[in-house]
């Protein structure tokens, strides 16, 4: 069975990391569902995670989102949509069809969300091409899990890749003046 995925935007007040002052802020997140009425309800409870008691949320719009699959990688940040179109050849009419899916793939910038892409596609018999990629405004993914105990094992890595800390690779200067000094002399 596969999953349906509503987009929920969400309407609550988050703290400003650069003014360190509360803000109302509307941000759209994705819940796994199968009605509207559960994906409200899911989405209440999982914002309640993340904010206090006296706090309150407004969803102001649930929409079925056109995700085909959701795929969280570690040590990435923000969420991409990659459209990819699949293409297949009629052989009544002799043309080649092109069929869209798109996929969301957690990376750090659109390069990598064109090398996770690939990834996710690598066993895929066909043949596609990724015409588009482009920053998603999705803040979090919420999977839905049954809790059964296969299913326990993928809420735990889903949520260990989706919460991993992006990596920052910081230039060793020392090198990189050693790299610019060799270079120079050759």
């Amino acid at each position: 069975m596969s999953a349906t995925w509503y987009e929920c935007k969400v309407k609550y007040r988050k703290l400003d990391e650069a003014s360190g002052m509360l803000k109302v802020k509307t941000e759209p997140f994705l819940v796994d569902a199968v009605s509207y009425t559960e994906a409200e309800s899911r989405i209440t409870e999982e914002m309640s995670a993340y904010l206090s008691d006296s706090e309150e949320i407004k969803i102001t719009n649930i929409k079925v989102a056109n995700y085909a699959e959701i795929h969280p990688f570690e040590n990435s940040d923000r969420w991409f949509k990659s459209r990819v179109s699949l293409i297949a050849f009629d052989e009544e009419s002799g043309k080649e069809r092109k069929t869209n899916m798109y996929l969301l793939v957690q990376a750090n910038d659109v390069k990598e969300a064109y090398e996770n892409t690939l990834v996710v596609m690598k066993d895929t018999m066909g043949d596609y091409t990724i015409p588009a990629i482009s920053e998603s405004p999705i803040m979090d993914v919420f999977p839905y899990f049954s809790g059964e105990e296969d299913e326990l094992e993928r809420l735990e890595k889903f949520t260990a890749l989706k919460d991993a800390v992006p990596v920052k690779n910081e230039m060793d200067e020392d090198l990189e003046m050693a790299d610019v000094l060799s270079g120079e002399e050759e």
